[in-house]
């Protein structure tokens, strides 16, 4: 079953460095573009990460030092990249808690602009959690009766992943096909910076989701204890996380006089 597009989606998957959103870097990025009229447009870029991709890692994603020394890095290509999905909304497996932040950190960290302003995010992992509770290589072979060749290839990821969601769409009656109530129902919770640091609570008011003010509004502790701002700030947060904070303290200040 074909998914119902008013815009382009974007279907991404990352290879990298680790799992640190903060500190790791990507290796490899995959993009299958999929336009409303069912065209599709797909495209992969190795990366030089400018780190040493450790042994355990490459043994994971078949991707070592020796095979992006002479690739461009993310400051060559993130142009290019943001320049393929800006306007779409994005899908990916596992995308929400990784790789959509983990590639805001790499936009920003190289001054590229990113955010999530009026995109709609599918994550198909939440989506056969909620469903089958499995992995992507059982998710293919069950919803699609396929076995995943070259699974950790971010271009096979990418694929399997776009071919899971018509097959989901396609098997649960449940499931209106359509971005906006995929993107709502693939999501584990509200979170305001993609990290999910901050979260939108029942009145969808931004807090904190950690620590000693876990539950508090954002609000709050800008008014009561802004030292707990300048700390997360001067901390090792994600770069997306601390854009969004700035941005909520410099509304309420505004707000304030």
């Amino acid at each position: 079953m074909k998914i119902n597009l008013v815009r382009p989606i974007c279907f991404f998957d990352l290879e990298t460095t680790g799992i640190n959103i903060s500190k790791d870097r990507i290796v490899e990025i995959s993009v299958l573009k999929i336009f409303p009229n069912g065209n599709k447009e797909s495209k992969t870029w190795l990366v030089n990460p400018k780190i040493p991709i450790p042994a355990e890692v490459s043994n994971i994603h078949g991707i070592t030092d020796d095979m992006v020394v002479n690739e461009p890095s993310f400051d060559s290509i993130g142009v290019y990249v943001k320049e393929m999905i800006d306007k779409c909304d994005l899908g990916g497996f596992n995308s929400n808690k990784f790789d959509i932040p983990l590639l805001a950190e790499e936009f920003l960290r190289n001054e590229i602009d990113f955010n999530l302003e009026n995109i709609k995010c599918i994550d198909v992992q939440n989506i056969f959690h909620k469903m089958e509770k499995r992995t992507l290589g059982a998710a293919y072979k069950f919803y699609c009766q396929k076995d995943l060749i070259d699974a950790h290839s971010s271009k096979a990821d990418t694929l399997a992943t776009f071919e899971v969601l018509e097959a989901q769409v396609e098997k649960y009656s449940e499931l209106e096909n359509n971005v906006d109530f995929l993107s709502d129902f693939s999501s584990r919770n509200k979170s305001v910076d993609l990290a999910g640091f901050i979260i939108y609570n029942k009145d969808n008011i931004p807090c904190f989701s950690f620590g000693k003010h876990k539950g508090k509004t954002v609000d709050f502790i800008i008014e009561n204890e802004p030292g707990y701002l300048g700390w997360i700030l001067n901390s090792d947060f994600p770069m997306y996380t601390k854009k969004i904070l700035t941005k909520l303290r410099l509304s309420k200040l505004n707000n304030k006089f």
